[in-house]
Order: structure tokens, then sequence, then C-alpha cells
């Protein structure tokens, strides 16, 4: 998985925040609030989002409105298995990254695999 691009990314995190459907219009008028931006280079990302896989989009009166497809929780979680797939000894991989995190994180990352340990024996 490509990582996204600063304004995939920027337009992606707008909808993920807002978590319902929304215009080129909408993400446009609020970028342009720290930053100026033209609509038409939003609607092209935006389009091109769609194209990729990333968006669905269905029509509202003569606009499109713009959905994610995945959350940015799977989003996060396809980078970081992309990242495990560059190493060729992925335990090792694991280990660095693990001593890299925080102690709530290692707590979360145990209750996450007492989870899913859960889940495979049902």
């Amino acid at each position: 998985m490509r990582r996204l691009g600063d304004l995939e990314a920027e337009i992606m995190d707008r909808l993920w925040t807002w978590n319902r459907p929304a215009t080129v219009r909408e993400v446009v008028d609020d970028i342009n609030r720290t930053r100026p931006i033209a609509y038409t280079t939003v609607m092209t990302v935006t389009n091109i989002l769609y194209t990729k896989g990333w968006l669905l989009r269905g029509k509202q009166g003569r606009a499109w409105l713009y959905s994610p497809v995945r959350s940015r929780e799977a989003y996060a979680a396809a980078l970081m298995e992309d990242g495990l797939g560059e190493s060729n000894d992925r335990p090792a991989a694991l280990v660095h990254f693990v001593e890299s995190m925080s102690e709530e994180e290692v707590a979360a990352l145990r209750e996450a695999l007492h989870t899913v340990g859960q889940q495979a024996q049902s």
C-alpha cells in the first residue's frame, strides 16, 4: 500500500474526522481556513482517491458526496503490514517496533492480541 500524498492525507483526514459523507466544496472550505487551495485541485485529488478505491461517492443533487471506504485505523494497519513486509526477518522487525512503543501502547497491543486470540478460539 502506497502512503497517501500530503493533499490526499489532508482530504482523508477531514472525511475520517467528520465521519459522514461530504462534498468537495465542504473539504475546500475547511482547508481554506488554514491555507488557500483551489476547488479544482481538491476536486481532482478527490477524484483520484475515488479512482484508487479510497472513497465511495454518490450523487446529492448536482454534487458528489464522498465517504471513505476504509477507516483511518485500517489504513494505519495496512501501512504497518507493508512496513513489516520490507523486512527479511519479521519477528526482529516486530521486536524493534515493540521496543519503541510506550507502556500504554504495549498494554493496548497485549489487549488486541488477547481479543484476537479469543476470536480465533470461537
